[in-house]
């Protein structure tokens, strides 16, 4: 038996590749299941295209890039999250995941309203939740969390300073009088 999954064009959050790293290729091709629309800063360009991606954005290009067919490329003064963030805002899109070595979430907080982030390193995948946020994790899952103002949690037990863990199997739940906190798990 198979299945055909249709994916309209913006439901699945786009791919914003800043700096690959040492991020794992097996686990870009689980990000990439889905065919997001997939935007590359023009410094990675060269290396992402050669692991056989379609790229649909570059950001900044630079002379002498040839980019591939049906390529679009944007430009924008400034810090290029800034020019990737507000294209993609601009044209819909309801999320990004972000794949990036040195940006932390906290940085681009300001963009949050407007667009739902998630933003991986190599090891980490770190992402802003409201109130109420409950998510089932197994037993002994770790979640780093920003603190910054008093919070409640079930089924957590503090570790260290921001290091919380899982007690039992089973629903995590937040709530908190701040408009976000941010979580990070290790990937």
């Amino acid at each position: 038996m198979s299945s055909h999954h249709i994916v309209r064009e913006k439901q699945e959050p786009a791919l914003y590749i800043h700096n690959l790293g040492n991020f794992d290729e097996e686990y870009l091709g689980q990000i990439l299941e889905w065919s997001p629309t997939l935007v590359v800063n023009s410094a990675i360009y060269e290396k992402v295209i050669s692991l056989g991606l379609k790229v649909d954005v570059v950001l900044n290009a630079a002379d002498g890039l040839v980019p591939q067919e049906n390529t679009k490329s944007i430009i924008g003064p400034g810090d290029d999250y800034n020019t990737v963030l507000n294209y993609l805002i601009s044209e819909k899109y309801p999320a990004v995941n972000i794949i990036d070595d040195q940006k932390a979430l906290s940085d681009l907080a300001f963009y949050l309203p407007k667009i739902n982030i998630v933003l991986f390193t190599a090891t980490e995948k770190s992402y802003a939740v409201k109130t109420g946020f409950s998510v089932w994790k197994p037993a002994g899952s770790i979640f780093l969390i920003d603190v910054v103002s008093y919070f409640e949690a079930t089924n957590l037990m503090q570790k260290e300073e921001r290091e919380f863990e899982v007690v039992k199997d089973g629903f995590v739940e937040l709530t908190f009088n701040t408009e976000y906190v941010f979580l990070t798990e290790k990937i």
